[in-house]
C-alpha cells in the first residue's frame, strides 16, 4: 500500500503515477478522503476479488493462489424433532419448522452479497421426516428467493443396519440419533459430487448477512497463506471457554479467526479434506462416540479448524445450552432479521 495527499485537480504526473501504480498492483490511499484511488473505492468498501488477491488493510495485499470455485451448502433438516437429545425448549420457544425456516432464509439472504456474485452457490437439502406442510414451507422459501435447490428425502433403512446400536456408553441409541447419523451419512455421499468447498448445516444455525462472504474470502486467504486446506466452524462456541487452551489467530477478510480443537457438526471445509479423511467422517456415521463429534476432532489434530470472533452463525439451542448461544452476539437481532 502507498499514500498520496489530495489535491483538487489531479496533475498529470498523478495520473501517471496512479496508472503505472495499477500496472504494478499496488493500491494508493488518499488519506485526506479515505479514498482507494487505483480502485475508485473508500477503505471500508469491500476490497478483495474473489480468486484474485485478498486485501485487509494495513497489512496489504495476499494473492490468491488457492481459488475457490464452487460452494455447495447441504441443509440437514428434520422439522419433527425438536431437540435431538434434550427436552428443553429453543431460545424464542418457537416451533422447530421456524429455526429451520429462518436458517434457510439466513443462508440465501448471505448468498445474495454482491462479492460472492461469481461464485456458484448450489442449495442442497437432505429432510427427514418433515410433514408435507413443512417441505411446502421450506419450498416457498426458496421461490421467494428465486433460487433452485435440489430435496433428498432421507430413506433411513439405507444406512440403519450399518450403525451400532449400543454407543460407547453402553446406552442403546435411539430412533432420533440413528436417523441424525443417517442424515450425516448421505450428506457425505452428497459432498463426494461436488466440487470443491462443501457447507454442511444443521436446520438450527442462523446466519448473519455476511456469513458466507466472510468464510468464502476468509478460506482463499488463509488457504492461500498456508498452501493448506483448512475447516471454517462458523460458530464462536460458549463451550470453547470453558477451558483455558492455547490457541493461534489469524486475520481473515473482516473477521478475526481463532484455531479451534472441537466442533460439531455444522462447518466448511473441501471436498478433498472429505475425501482424505473419508473413514473418519462415516465412522461418526456407524457408531455414536464419545462425544459424538470425536472423530471430527481426531481430524483436527491433523488439519486445521478456525472458528470467528465475534460468532457468523447462532446455533439456537436452549439459552443455558453451552453448546449453543455464541457470546457477545444480539441474538435478537439476528433472529428478527431473518423473519421474512
Amino acid at each position: 500500500m502507498k499514500n498520496i495527499k489530495n489535491s483538487n485537480k489531479p496533475s498529470f504526473f498523478k495520473k501517471l503515477f496512479i496508472k503505472i501504480s495499477r500496472k504494478l498492483g499496488y493500491e494508493i490511499i488518499d488519506q485526506n478522503n479515505f479514498e482507494i484511488i487505483t480502485s475508485k473505492k473508500k477503505i471500508d468498501d469491500h476490497l478483495s476479488t474473489l480468486g484474485v488477491k485478498s486485501i485487509n488493510l494495513p497489512l496489504g495485499e495476499v494473492k490468491v493462489t488457492r481459488k475457490v470455485i464452487a460452494l455447495d451448502v447441504i441443509i440437514r433438516t428434520c422439522a419433527s424433532v425438536n431437540m435431538l437429545t434434550q427436552n428443553k425448549s429453543r431460545l424464542f420457544e418457537k416451533e422447530k419448522i421456524e429455526y429451520t425456516i429462518r436458517t434457510i432464509r439466513s443462508l440465501l439472504n448471505s448468498s445474495k452479497d454482491h462479492g460472492l456474485k461469481r461464485l456458484e452457490i448450489n442449495f442442497k437439502v437432505i429432510d427427514h421426516n418433515s410433514t408435507k406442510e413443512n417441505l411446502e414451507s421450506i419450498d416457498s422459501v426458496f421461490k421467494k428467493f428465486g433460487k433452485k435447490y435440489s430435496l433428498i428425502n432421507l430413506d433411513v433403512s439405507k444406512f440403519a443396519n450399518k450403525i451400532e446400536k449400543i454407543n460407547q456408553r453402553g446406552k442403546k441409541v435411539t430412533d432420533n440419533q440413528i436417523s441424525n447419523m443417517a442424515n450425516i451419512h448421505q450428506s457425505l455421499l452428497e459432498a463426494k459430487k461436488c466440487e470443491d468447498l462443501i457447507y454442511f448445516v444443521e436446520d438450527d444455525y442462523i446466519h448473519k448477512k455476511d456469513s458466507l462472504k466472510e468464510m468464502i474470502f476468509t478460506y482463499e486467504r488463509l488457504a492461500s497463506q498456508i498452501n493448506n486446506e483448512i475447516i471454517l466452524c462458523p460458530t464462536d462456541y460458549p463451550y470453547l471457554y470453558a477451558k483455558s487452551e492455547i490457541t493461534q489467530n489469524f486475520l481473515g477478510q473482516n473477521y478475526h479467526w481463532r484455531k479451534v480443537n472441537e466442533t460439531l457438526c455444522t462447518f466448511l471445509t473441501s471436498k478433498k479434506i472429505i475425501e482424505k479423511y473419508w473413514d473418519k467422517y462415516v465412522s461418526m456415521c456407524k457408531k455414536e462416540h464419545a462425544p459424538f463429534e470425536k472423530p471430527l476432532h481426531d481430524i483436527y489434530e491433523e488439519e486445521l479448524c478456525i472458528s470467528p470472533i465475534p460468532s457468523l452463525a447462532l446455533h439456537f439451542t436452549n439459552v443455558n445450552s453451552i453448546f449453543g448461544l455464541s457470546p457477545n452476539v444480539n441474538w435478537k437481532e439476528i433472529w428478527d432479521q431473518n423473519k421474512n
